[in-house]
């Protein structure tokens, strides 16, 4: 009687069981794309970077829907393996069908599909160097405003830098965590922070290149320009005027910036420091247009250059915060050696902006000079222009380091203007963000939804004809003076006079408002003396057999510019 109620109470168990088990197993069939959509759905709203959430997410949930294909497939590996595919393919399909779908909320700006489905597109395009070039393609093709990512867009429009960049403007967008994504630096850098946190950590920068402090730095400048100059004329031949402007460049902020710790002049790049910023600059490109990818750094072995010109950055500093110095460097201001804040930066501060200090002030400045030399070498109406500017201001034997006079010669004060519209030293712009839970963004005549990053793409801007014409993609450094001082872009034959469009509202190669370059003043007063004694000392011309317009395909756009050679023959003016 006992056996046959429990045998009677097992084949209820074993019914109730069986019929949860396909309630369960029918419910969950049905409702996978449910289950996938959902997993959409948190990666749209929360954007996870931490790879233990795309585990989770993407690993996990289908290791817990194995049990539906255990029966239908031959061993518990095949099962996983089919939940899993089933399951990451649902996931991705649904994130195709909204990003591509009228109802997203960027679906009415035009741009490619690449773009529009994944930011990788992006990452995998930047490492050929040429965005810059291939944004302006886009605007070119689609307009004023591309939609260049899932939730991102360019922008083509000077009114529009104002309300994305000024003191009322919108904080800085994602791309700056993918840039630093996996640095071991002890706090976050000044370029990624945004807000009352950056306006406290700006004080420090602002006192290192207030006039006071530039003041100071003349002396630094002139030492290296002129060891620059030595240099330059010890060699034999075509040299590569680029790297020895690189190299100035690195010398002279490592020692505004440090106290020293740098002779590239001398020893040249021995340690591959430079050879390191420009592979870390590359990586930061691509990471910061997939930020989460930047969280896989931190365990898998690559990105070494990125890491070999941290460490140095951070050893300089260091070094520098153990021995002091004599003279007021830039770390004099980080450090408040001089107890002029009373809310300073930390130590831990002052240490994660020691790279920001040397990209910002070496490489920026050394493509800007170079590129100018290029230009006026490309132009020899425009070389010697400028070299008799020069000659009438700074005769022979007579100093022209003297940075009292530079601020008054127009034509060379045009030609570094027109260098920096048409090859700006951050030629993609920075990017902002419509921050989530703030309300829409207005800019210009278009309301940008909040969670959407924006892009001022300056290289684009600075050629548009609305703003400099005629002639916007010409080197015609006559449009930045008077109408008395300007000689007319034409031949001869060109009758009547020239219509000037110059918008300098439009003009952006520092970057705007609160988050613009601080350094530069530094960098003008910098590149002025750096021409004026170089054109002095030599008459310079590009090597025979060198393709000119090289120089500008071989520019690489990695937030700052990575240059190729520029072969150059140097005469001696004077003889010693």
């Amino acid at each position: 009687m006992s056996s046959s109620l429990l045998s009677y109470q097992d084949t209820v168990f074993v019914t109730i069981g069986s019929g949860l088990v396909r309630c369960c197993h029918n419910f969950a069939c049905h409702n996978l794309p449910s289950i996938s959509k959902a997993c959409h759905l948190v990666f749209k709203r929360y954007e996870p970077s931490a790879p233990s959430t795309h585990l989770g997410l993407l690993v996990a949930v289908p290791a817990m829907l194995t049990w539906l294909f255990v029966p239908h497939c031959s061993n518990t590996v095949f099962a996983f393996g089919s939940s899993f595919v089933i399951y990451v393919a649902s996931v991705v399909a649904s994130i195709i069908v909204y990003r591509l779908g009228p109802f997203h909320p960027l679906a009415k700006y035009p741009g490619p599909i690449m773009c529009k489905l994944s930011k990788l597109w992006m990452s995998y395009v930047c490492t050929s160097g040429r965005q810059h070039i291939y944004y302006h393609s886009l605007h070119d093709k689609y307009g004023d405003i591309v939609r260049i990512g899932p939730n991102e867009l360019s922008i083509r429009d000077a009114a529009a830098v104002n309300p994305m960049m000024g003191s009322q403007g919108l904080p800085k967008g994602p791309m700056w965590d993918g840039r630093v994504a996996g640095n071991k630096t002890p706090a976050k850098p000044l370029i990624q922070i945004s807000g009352p946190d950056h306006t406290r950590r700006r004080r420090p920068w602002n006192r290192a290149f207030n006039s006071e402090a530039l003041k100071g730095y003349e002396e630094i400048i002139e030492k290296r320009a002129n060891q620059l100059i030595q240099t330059l004329g010890d060699q034999v031949g075509p040299t590569n005027l680029s790297k020895w402007i690189s190299y100035f460049t690195f010398d002279f902020m490592s020692d505004m910036a440090f106290g020293g710790g740098s002779e590239m002049l001398r020893e040249g790049d021995k340690d591959g420091i430079w050879r390191a910023l420009d592979g870390a600059t590359m990586i930061g490109t691509a990471l910061g247009h997939s930020p989460w990818l930047g969280q896989y750094f931190k365990y898998i072995p690559v990105g070494s250059e990125r890491r070999k010109f941290r460490n140095f950055a951070i050893s300089r500093a260091q070094i520098r915060v153990k021995e002091g110095s004599m003279t007021k460097d830039v770390f004099h201001h980080f450090l408040n050696e001089s107890g002029t804040d009373d809310h300073p930066s930390s130590v831990a501060e002052a240490m994660s902006d020691s790279a920001l200090v040397i990209i910002a002030g070496s490489d920026t400045t050394s493509t800007v000079l170079s590129s100018l030399f290029w230009f006026i070498m490309c132009n020899p109406g425009v070389y010697r222009r400028l070299q008799d500017e020069i000659d009438n201001v700074f005769p022979p034997g007579e100093n022209a380091l003297n940075p009292s006079k530079h601020i008054h010669m127009n034509y060379l004060n045009a030609i570094i203007n027109e260098t920096l519209r048409l090859l700006p030293p951050v030629l993609s712009g920075s990017q902002r963000v419509v921050a989530r839970g703030s309300g829409a963004a207005t800019i210009g005549s278009n309301v940008i939804p909040e969670g959407t990053a924006v892009f001022s793409h300056f290289y684009s801007v600075h050629r548009d004809p609305r703003s400099f014409s005629p002639l916007p993609d010409v080197f015609w450094p006559d449009r930045w003076l008077s109408e008395g001082e300007r000689t007319s872009p034409f031949s001869p034959a060109h009758k009547g006079p020239v219509d000037v469009v110059l918008d300098r509202a439009a003009f952006t190669p520092f970057s705007f408002g609160p988050s613009n370059c601080v350094g530069k003043n530094l960098a003008l007063q910098e590149i002025r003396m750096v021409v004026s004694l170089m054109l002095q000392s030599f008459d310079m011309q590009l090597a025979k057999g060198y393709d000119a317009q090289r120089w500008e395909r071989e520019i690489e756009d990695r937030l700052i510019s990575h240059t190729g050679e520029l072969p150059v023959v140097l005469t001696a003016r004077y003889k010693s």
